[in-house]
């Protein structure tokens, strides 16, 4: 019920809002928009963030720096140092003559080892001056180097060089050839572990063997023969500096010495490795004044390095059989085969023989082609001096002095009247012995009767150390009466020549004139065969034969030729004969 109000009325009752009105307004202020707030200009918001900024880039710098360090690091524990390239570990077979000159190689790569203590200490120095001055000192990395190829990487630019020794002993030796960014970053990782891994002296030594020189020379050692004929501890100071220098461009410094314009490019660059050795104390200031531009091997080779291969082939041969290898195994072995040939002796005889009279050596008319084979051998001991096989081992590889069959006719008059056994023995079954044979039994008349099997190769070494000697191979095989015998057939031949022959002059090695010196063949007047002419003393025992041969009615076949008559081949026999006599007595001499 309603209550009165206290003015006496009474309150109404209270309807209840209809379902669907609005809500009444609270009661309260006016609403009015908010006014939008002012933009911070971008500089003033930069100034009041700037020390939040600064500490953003800074850790975001530390994490990527952190990021490239670990990698650095996972990528230098996981490059592993690989094992050198089969053709740069591969070393060549050296052939030297009984005084250590160079005679030639066998082998698919002109290399060899050497130790680095056979490497004088101013020849590693120059090459340290030529090619990488900081390496007794640095990482094994030049970081301004690699920042150039990156960058010619980069850009296509020009390739860059300047890499330390290390690098480049890891370019050449360990790695493949290719230019590329992740190339030369695998370059520098292993350049670096190479560095902390092992001396600077192994390195320095890999470096030196495998470095390529010009001239076909890979290492110094081969180096060190091609340019200047001597072993690398035999160098001088300018050679070791003119090597130095050729490393830069070996392609074009390897004309050094025949053309005028390499030569003087090269010693410009020389003298610039000579004064850096001096600022250095590498050497010292009276050794810079005493240096001399050196003297070099002429380049390409003449034609007797070629005519050497005679020497090489059966000296190579002999080498494999002492060793009980084969001779590819020997080719690939780095020995040094230390031959019994007088290289002096060799040279002259080339060109002693090159203008024979009666027809220079090669082809002649009608197809008739003169042959000349000599050989000289030291009695008693069987050590063969001399061993001319032909005139162009290009064009005729076989070796007429030990494989040719010469017909001996009355060469071996002298032997009919005695008893012949054992290795003379076979001379009676044969009716064209080669030049070899003949003139190792006119050796052992010579000897006083005692044979001495021919041989070429007195000592082989590898690696410093030697692997065989040779011994000589003696046993009589004529007594003083039967060598008597000889001497008097073999004088009175000689004393039945023509004027011609009597009249060549000859002198024994120490001097007097030779106990024999005769000539002989097959065939007589306008229809000789073969020439056979001999000369002896207790030194020496010297045989030249000459004879010719022609087409054969069969492809590739050859027969007996008549030798050329003006003038006659008997005369250009004997005076060959005498002067390569001559040339060897004076060897002698000067020896």
């Amino acid at each position: 019920m309603n209550r009165p109000k206290p003015d006496g009325s009474a309150d109404s009752p209270v309807s209840p809002a209809p379902p669907n009105s609005p809500s009444p307004e609270p009661l309260g202020p006016t609403n009015t928009p908010t006014p939008p707030t002012p933009r911070v200009p971008l500089r003033l918001r930069l100034r009041r963030n700037r020390g939040r900024l600064l500490r953003r880039s800074l850790a975001a710098l530390l994490v990527l720096v952190v990021a490239l360090c670990t990698a650095a690091v996972v990528a230098y524990r996981m490059t592993d140092i690989p094992e050198p390239h089969p053709e740069t570990v591969t070393q060549s077979t050296v052939f030297v003559d009984d005084k250590g000159s160079y005679l030639g190689r066998r082998g698919p790569v002109d290399r060899q080892e050497v130790a680095l203590s056979q490497v004088p200490r101013y020849v590693q120095d120059a090459v340290i001056a030529a090619e990488n001055r900081t390496f007794r000192t640095d990482d094994g990395v030049s970081p301004r180097a690699i920042a150039r190829a990156v960058l010619a990487s980069l850009t296509g630019g020009e390739r860059q060089g300047g890499s330390t020794i290390t690098q480049q002993y890891v370019k050449n030796a360990l790695l493949s050839p290719e230019q590329s960014l992740s190339r030369k970053a695998r370059e520098a990782l292993i350049a670096i572990k190479l560095d902390r891994t092992r001396s600077k002296d192994a390195i320095l030594e890999g470096y030196l063997n495998t470095v390529y020189f010009g001239r076909g020379s890979a290492g110094i050692e081969a180096a060190s023969r091609n340019y200047f004929g001597v072993d690398t501890r035999r160098l001088t100071v300018s050679q070791g500096a003119a090597l130095a220098a050729i490393v830069n461009i070996p392609s074009y410094y390897e004309k050094a010495g025949s053309d005028p314009e390499v030569t003087a490019t090269l010693r410009a660059r020389w003298v610039w490795v000579l004064d850096a050795m001096a600022a250095s104390g590498s050497i010292t200031a009276k050794q810079r004044a005493e240096a001399a531009f050196p003297a070099f091997r002429f380049y390409p080779p003449g034609t007797t390095e070629g005519q050497r291969q005679y020497m090489i082939d059966v000296a190579a041969q002999e080498a494999a059989d002492r060793l009980g290898i084969t001779e590819d195994q020997l080719a690939r072995g780095g020995y040094t085969v230390h031959t019994t040939f007088d290289l002096s002796l060799q040279d002259a005889t080339t060109e002693a023989v090159k203008d024979l009279k009666g027809g220079k050596s090669g082809k002649g008319s009608k197809g008739v082609t003169l042959h000349a084979a000599v050989v000289a051998i030291a009695p008693g001991d069987g050590a063969v001096r001399l061993l001319y096989g032909g005139s162009d081992y290009a064009r005729q590889p076989f070796n007429d002095a030990v494989g040719g069959a010469v017909e001996a006719g009355t060469a071996l008059d002298p032997f009919r009247k005695v008893r012949l056994s054992g290795p003379l023995g076979a001379l009676r079954k044969t009716a064209a012995p080669t030049p070899l044979k003949l003139a190792s039994a006119y050796a052992a008349v010579a000897a006083g009767g005692v044979y001495a099997a021919p041989y070429t190769v007195t000592k082989i070494t590898r690696d410093g150390r030697q692997v065989y000697a040779a011994h000589p191979d003696t046993r009589r095989a004529l007594d003083e009466k039967e060598v008597f015998m000889v001497d008097q057939q073999m004088l009175t031949a000689y004393q039945q020549a023509a004027p011609s022959i009597r009249a060549v002059p000859s002198t024994s090695a120490d001097g007097s004139v030779p106990r024999t010196f005769f000539t002989a063949g097959a065939g007589g007047g306008i229809t000789r065969r073969t020439v056979w002419s001999t000369g002896l003393d207790p030194q020496l025992a010297l045989t030249v034969a000459l004879f010719a041969d022609r087409p054969g009615k069969k492809k590739d076949t050859t027969v007996p030729a008549q030798l050329p008559n003006d003038p006659p081949p008997t005369d250009s026999a004997a005076e060959t004969a005498a002067q390569i006599w001559q040339l060897a007595i004076t060897g002698a001499k000067k020896g």
